[in-house]
């Protein structure tokens, strides 16, 4: 894992953030596209990490695979109109690639396909939507009789190198700022010199700005006052 996000890391930056749809929100017969075109300027994951979601979706690089969507099932319902970008005769892997430099222009993006599903036989808990069918797609209404357990999910999954890191490791370095170290001896004790202890908190501090855009700028900036 460390080696993979390094191929997703440059100019100095070292962290990554998962984000992760549990399930992917597919519809029984839709397609890939169809689902896509759904969601608009958008992705339909959530961020896994423990950063602040922001409200503007964008990052310098990711990796994303989303698995249990069959290769086939990538043609569009008749009359539905589709941008330009998701072009039927393109592979399941083409659209999700192009619908990343759609959501994330300028991004690093790289996309895989997974035609088998995530298992949720027991003992994977059964908190799922009662919308959803024994393979994990949804549908229009619940069923009349309920059926059996969800046995398999499509899952959507990525690794970012994102802005939302910033606020991350900015508030560690903030937060390892206000200690008094030197009332700390057992910290110490095993051999931590005070000078090396600074130098890895302005590294810390370094590596929180490489994640910075103009947003999280004047965001750092803000929580600075009210400190």
């Amino acid at each position: 894992m460390m080696h993979f996000a390094e191929t997703l890391n440059f100019s100095g930056r070292k962290v990554v953030a998962a984000w992760a749809s549990v399930p992917f929100p597919a519809r029984r017969g839709c397609s890939l596209p169809d689902t896509l075109c759904a969601f608009e300027q958008d992705m339909p994951w959530k961020l896994l990490s423990s950063c602040r979601e922001q409200k503007v979706s964008c990052c310098f690089a990711q990796s994303v695979v989303l698995r249990g969507i069959c290769k086939e099932n990538h043609l569009s319902r008749p009359g539905t109109q589709l941008p330009s970008l998701l072009q039927p005769w393109q592979s399941t892997e083409q659209i999700l690639q192009q619908h990343l430099h759609t959501v994330f222009p300028g991004a690093f993006s790289t996309a895989h396909m997974l035609e088998q599903p995530c298992h949720t036989l027991p003992p994977y808990p059964q908190f799922f939507s009662p919308l959803l069918t024994r393979e994990g797609f949804l549908m229009d209404k619940p069923p009349r009789y309920p059926s059996t357990a969800v046995e398999s999910i499509p899952v959507l999954a990525a690794l970012q190198a994102s802005p939302v890191l910033h606020t991350l490791l900015y508030s560690l370095y903030k937060d390892l700022q206000k200690l008094n170290t030197r009332r700390w001896a057992s910290f110490f004790s095993a051999g931590v010199e005070h000078d090396d202890f600074q130098e890895a908190l302005e590294a810390l501090r370094t590596l929180s700005q490489c994640y910075e855009t103009g947003f999280e700028a004047d965001e750092s900036e803000d929580e600075g006052d009210s400190d």
